[in-house]
């Protein structure tokens, strides 16, 4: 890749890249909101639920593993632009496999659109990291804003289909040409190479996992970690289980849970996108802190609220603590040490981990002591977010500071 990009065809592929982070956002949005009609349609409880999305889960992490050699054979280009189509495909099977109502080919469905999401997740970072650097400035926090947005607009369009009568096969069909589009429009202004790769430099296999190691035996990088998952954790329930939760244990109508979970994403949208100014000001420890305390107080709003009103106020504080852990969290790993591509992969694989496995896993629990009291997992991961928030220090000041007190 070259040091140096013309600003226009610079602005141009920032623009593309939003686009695909926005389109992300879509993808992860596009059930939660229709899963109550999903569990009446296909005549499943809510364990099964979980179960089906572990596929989503397994396909992710599949997605996760197979970035690396994918954008080594495609491309960036290529690569990007089959994620997304991969991921209109899925959602056109998930129509398909819910007009049959055949919950083993929503089972493949959700499988091929967590892998190809898993995939994209990856390869849109990579993308925002070489743009952040030529341009010069910080912009992941906005583009991570621009996923919020597209969860926020899928949301909406789910409480929209809820509340006209569109079934849930139809919308998923609408968005899956929604994607494709995306995809072929937005493939020119991705230049061709392979961002984030040393061409200079090829360390064999084993020394690629000797690396990759170290940073599963690095403290601060698993303290990190903990981050991540209490932060993503939440926020992967709330794409999963928000609507259900709303439906069933807050007795509001379909269409009115789905408008609680757009509440949801766009207060985490606009945490993410006029944030920034707050990290300049707090730092990333004070800022953690703060937005994983409100987390708490959200999610107990939430499961303890009897007013709509009261329960409205948990989802949008519960947005705001999921909001800055994943964009401060890489940017600490990256900067946390040498090597910075294998400390952001180990967080990186934490956070999704907690993303993608927590939903299934509140399934679990949920099958056995309901869904509500089940939502506490999130409320005690947040507290320990808060508690090793310190990690998140730049190397510098933490490494005065265990002088200061050794």
């Amino acid at each position: 890749m070259r040091a140096v990009i013309e600003i226009n065809a610079l602005r141009r592929w920032q623009r593309a890249i939003v686009a695909a982070f926005g389109v992300g956002g879509i993808t992860v949005a596009a059930w939660g909101p229709r899963l109550p009609t999903l569990k009446v349609e296909l005549g499943i409880d809510t364990a099964t639920i979980g179960l089906l999305l572990g596929g989503v889960t397994v396909g992710a992490f599949v997605g996760f593993v197979v970035s690396t050699p994918v954008l080594h054979w495609l491309g960036s280009r290529r690569a990007l632009t089959g994620a997304l189509l991969i991921v209109a495909v899925g959602m056109t099977l998930l129509g398909i496999a819910v007009t049959l109502r055949s919950v083993s080919l929503v089972t493949v469905a959700f499988f091929a659109i967590g892998c190809a999401s898993g995939l994209l997740d990856v390869l849109i970072n990579v993308e925002g990291s070489a743009i952040e650097q030529l341009a010069g400035r910080t912009l992941m926090p906005r583009m991570h804003g621009a996923w919020s947005v597209g969860a926020a607009v899928g949301s909406g369009i789910g409480a929209a289909c809820a509340a006209l009568g569109i079934t849930p096969q139809v919308q998923f069909f609408g968005e899956a040409v929604l994607i494709g589009v995306v995809a072929l429009v937005s493939a020119p202004a991705i230049p061709p190479g392979r961002r984030g790769l040393v061409e200079e430099v090829k360390p064999d296999r084993m020394a690629k996992v000797r690396q990759w190691l170290r940073g599963w035996l690095d403290w601060r990088i698993l303290l990190i970690g903990v981050v991540m998952l209490g932060v993503e954790l939440g926020e992967g329930s709330a794409n999963n289980w928000l609507t259900l939760a709303v439906r069933n244990g807050h007795g509001q109508t379909a269409a009115v849970a789905a408008l609680f979970f757009t509440a949801f994403a766009i207060a985490e949208a606009a945490a993410r996108i006029f944030g920034s100014p707050v990290v300049d000001r707090l730092g990333r420890v004070r800022t953690i802190r703060f937005t994983t305390a409100l987390g708490v107080v959200g999610v107990i709003l939430f499961i303890l609220g009897h007013s709509p009103w009261v329960v409205l106020a948990g989802v949008l504080l519960w947005a705001v603590g999921v909001s800055m852990g994943f964009p401060l969290g890489m940017s600490a790993a990256a900067a946390s040490g040498t090597n910075p591509a294998a400390r952001v992969s180990v967080v990186a694989s934490i956070g999704y981990l907690a993303n993608l496995a927590g939903p299934p896993a509140i399934g679990f629990l949920a099958q056995a002591v309901g869904l509500d009291r089940a939502l506490w997992l999130i409320a005690a991961l947040f507290v320990a977010a808060f508690a090793v928030s310190g990690s998140l220090r730049p190397a510098a000041a933490l490494h005065e500071a265990e002088r200061a007190t050794g």
